[in-house]
Order: C-alpha cells, then sequence, then structure tokens
C-alpha cells in the first residue's frame, strides 16, 4: 500500500494516476517520459492507457501517511527519527541504537538459558523413564531381601532344634520299646491282640520307608517304589498363584517371572510370597513327585487351605507356621521345617526330582530324592488335622514341575 511498484521502495513524493494506483512522483514521470513518442500513457500496474498524458499532482493524504510510517520508533521495531535521536519527542518513548542493541544481547542470552533448561528437563524426563523401567526389577530385589532376611532368622536355632527332634524321637522309641517288652511278656493273648495294633503301627511306617530304599537298591539301580499304588496326579491352582510366577503345560509347570501375570483378583491368591497351591487335596495315602530346575532352588510343601494370603508375616509362608511342612531343595543342600523350627538336613543333594508321600491318617510325611534309586531325604511323624493341599514356593531363575511317577 505504501511502496512504489517501481522502485519497490517507500513512496516518495506519492501521486495518484487517474486509474487509481500510486506511484512515486520522479519513478511515474520518468517512465512516462519515455512513452512521449508514443503519445500513449499506461499506467504500469493495470496497463490502462491515457491519452492525452494526464497532469499528476502529489497526493498529500498519502505523502502525509508515508511520512507517518518512516519515523515509527523503536516500539515497532524500525530506526527513529532524526528529530527523535536529538530531543525528546512527546508523541513517543525512544531508544538509543546502542540500548536497543543490547537489550537483544539480552534476549539472545535469555534463549541459550531457557534452551538449556529445556535440555536439562528432558535429561531429567529421561532419567524418570529409565528408573520406570527398572521400577520391578527393584520391588523383586527387594521382595528378596526381605525373604532371605525370614530365611536368616529361621536358620538361628537350626542346631538346637535338631537336637530337641532327635532327642524327642529317642524318648518316643524307647517308651515303645519298653511297651513291647512288656506285651511280649504278657499271658493275655486277647489283650495282647488289642493294643498290639496301636504299638506296632508307627513301626511299621518306618519300615515302609526301609522297604522302598531295600527293594530300590536290591535291582540293580531299577527303582521299584511301592509308592506307586498310591501316586495322584495334580495340578496347580492358578487362582493361589503369586502374581510373578507364571504356570503352564496345563497347570503342571509354574516359573518365577519377576513380571506381574495379571491374574484377576482373588481372595486364594498369595500376595507376598512367591507361593502357589495344588488344585487337589491329600487325604489317606498318596504320592507324587516333583522335578525343579535353577539356581535359587524351590520349597516342596504340604499345606492346610487355612494358611493366610495377604501380608509378609510367617502365618503366610510355607514352614514358618503350624498350618504347613516344607522341604527346602537347592543343588548342594535340603533343610525341613514346620512352625519356623528348621532343620537342616545331613543327606547331599544329588537329584532335581523328589517325591512326597503321605499318609494323612497316620500323620506320616517323607520326602525322597528319586533317581534310578530312591533314597529317603526327611521322615516326619506328626498329626494332621485337616486335609493337606500340596504347595510350592519359587524363587528367581527357578522352575518347578509335577511329574508323573
Amino acid at each position: 500500500m505504501f511502496s512504489c511498484p517501481i522502485c519497490l521502495d517507500l513512496l516518495k513524493d506519492p501521486v495518484t494516476i487517474p486509474c487509481g494506483h500510486s506511484y512515486c512522483m520522479n519513478c511515474i514521470t520518468d517512465g512516462w517520459n519515455q512513452d512521449d513518442q508514443k503519445g500513449v500513457y499506461s499506467c504500469p500496474q493495470c496497463r490502462q492507457a491515457f491519452t492525452p498524458r494526464p497532469a499528476i499532482n502529489k497526493n498529500v493524504m498519502l505523502a502525509e501517511m508515508v511520512g507517518k510510517l518512516k519515523t515509527r520508533t523503536a516500539l515497532n521495531q524500525r530506526c527513529v527519527c532524526l528529530l527523535c535521536t536529538m530531543n525528546e519527542h512527546k508523541n513517543h518513548h525512544t531508544v538509543s541504537s546502542k540500548a536497543e542493541r543490547a537489550e537483544k544481547q539480552v534476549g539472545k542470552a535469555r534463549i541459550v538459558i531457557f534452551q538449556k533448561r529445556i535440555q536439562e528437563r528432558e535429561k531429567e524426563i529421561q532419567v524418570l523413564k529409565e528408573s520406570a523401567a527398572v521400577e520391578d526389577s527393584e520391588r523383586i530385589f527387594t521382595e528378596l531381601i526381605r525373604s532371605t532376611e525370614r530365611s536368616r532368622f529361621e536358620v538361628t536355632q537350626m542346631i538346637r532344634d535338631r537336637e530337641k527332634q532327635l532327642k524327642q524321637e529317642t524318648d518316643d522309641l524307647r517308651r515303645r520299646d519298653a511297651e513291647l517288652k512288656q506285651f511280649v511278656l504278657t499271658d493275655d493273648h486277647i489283650h495282647f491282640l488289642q493294643v498290639s495294633r496301636s504299638c506296632f503301627e508307627p513301626f511299621i511306617h518306618y519300615l515302609f520307608d526301609d522297604l522302598i530304599i531295600y527293594f530300590s537298591d536290591s535291582n540293580g539301580g531299577e527303582a521299584v517304589r511301592l509308592s506307586f499304588m498310591y501316586s495322584r496326579q495334580l495340578t496347580l491352582d492358578p487362582n493361589t498363584a503369586h502374581k510373578y510366577l507364571r504356570l503352564s503345560d496345563g497347570n503342571r509347570v509354574a516359573m518365577f517371572i519377576g513380571a506381574d501375570q495379571r491374574y484377576p483378583v482373588h481372595p486364594d491368591r498369595f500376595h507376598d510370597f512367591f507361593q502357589v497351591l495344588c488344585r487337589e487335596s491329600v487325604c489317606g495315602h498318596c504320592y507324587w513327585e516333583v522335578e525343579w530346575s535353577g539356581t535359587s532352588g524351590v520349597y516342596i510343601s504340604v499345606s492346610y487351605k487355612s494358611i493366610r494370603r495377604k501380608g509378609c508375616g510367617f502365618e503366610c509362608g510355607f514352614g514358618l507356621n503350624d498350618q504347613s511342612w516344607r522341604l527346602f531343595c537347592s543343588k548342594s543342600r535340603y533343610s525341613f521345617c514346620h512352625n519356623s523350627t528348621k532343620t537342616e538336613l545331613p543327606v547331599v543333594s544329588s537329584s532335581c526330582r523328589v517325591g512326597v508321600y503321605v499318609d494323612h491318617r497316620a500323620g506320616i510325611l517323607s520326602f525322597y530324592s528319586v533317581s534310578d534309586t530312591m533314597t529317603l531325604i526327611h521322615r516326619v511323624q506328626t498329626t494332621f488335622t485337616q486335609p493337606l493341599y500340596p504347595g510350592f514356593r519359587i524363587y528367581l531363575r527357578s522352575t518347578l514341575k509335577l511329574s508323573s511317577p
């Protein structure tokens, strides 16, 4: 609007020709002077022809507007007029070129600072993302440390508890031996037959384990397992599995994953201990086998269904309460625990396959190392007051499989 279409600069002495377009007076005059020979004068923009040559006069109003535009101040990012630089001008605020340059340099410095802050914030965001990525791993290791502390507490009374158990078994055997000697000497045959069953039955169960070992060793390495007649097919109950355990193979394999498996909420699920129970209960005689692998070991347990599921206290962990019994298996050792009383077992770990035998009525719980032969790991004589459920605790990088005998 304020530029000359010919010189493309601000209008100088602006004139408006009859078609309405405006030019610098010198620009349009020089152009029309070249057209004097033709006698036809046209507008450089719309090409409208004029004959004769139109008289051109200064457009006073347009010249005034262009003059105001030339004297715009630094507030509009234009150089100030000469009057503004020399004296105070009443119409607007003036800024020297030196001050304006300094202000722009400060603005550039601020931009650099803001860019650095943006980069710092981006780095912080990246750190937060990396922290979120390892959050699950940190939670897992925290739980493992807490579990290790619980295990350390269990070991403190190991030797004393073992002595107490052996003394109890010795006293029981001596008492029964004295009873048997008295019954052998009695002449009351009817009374002898009536009480002999209760006296001899506990020894029969002890002999049962010895028979398994005897028949296993006497067949040239071929394991003859008398427990076959009591074998059971078991499956794991996904409603009890801790969220870090993955079940597969028809719920017969459990693996510690360390990532939330997004199981549905269920009141039977273990919340803090990495544990799972079987669907089937154990009553009467029962035998099953478990095969495990990994570096951290596993717990092979039997438990009442009433064991607590929520919390990290002893009332929820296998072997730490009066609701459960468990055997810990690793590459180097075995240990047994019930009601927080832990016993290190002298048997050398030689197989990753373990057999479990239960005589519920007689209160017998036996664990065997199974390979070509069967070796007794540990045997418990107790009283079971509820149906038992096989259960397992699995740690990092370990897997457990319910095997067919």
